[in-house]
């Protein structure tokens, strides 16, 4: 009976930690005077991940695919010399329920 208390006060304290920062989140936008000006390049490079992302992919032989991901890692690596980090779905989900567990 102690332990069933304990497990629900723990779980109670994990959800209010976790939905108070929601409802204090700030509401008002930042200007975007403040970022800085993009190169060209960066913004070519953007302009192509997303026509690939919005290409139709399954009339696409293998070798097509293959290429394309090649083109996508090569822009990837690109983005790195720029000073951006690419971070996948994968790993922002981990990395969130890691934040969470801990």
């Amino acid at each position: 009976m102690k332990m069933k208390k304990i497990a629900i006060c723990i779980m109670a304290a994990c959800l209010s930690l976790t939905f108070i920062p929601l409802q204090a989140k700030d509401v008002v936008k930042p200007s975007t005077s403040i970022t800085a000006p993009r190169p060209a390049e960066v913004k070519a490079l953007d302009l192509r991940l997303n026509e690939i992302k919005s290409m139709d992919k399954s009339k696409l032989n293998a070798s097509e695919k293959k290429n394309l991901r090649k083109e996508v890692k090569a822009i990837k690596q690109r983005y790195s010399d720029y000073g951006f980090v690419y971070i996948s779905a994968g790993t922002l989900i981990i990395l969130i329920i890691l934040l969470l567990i801990l």
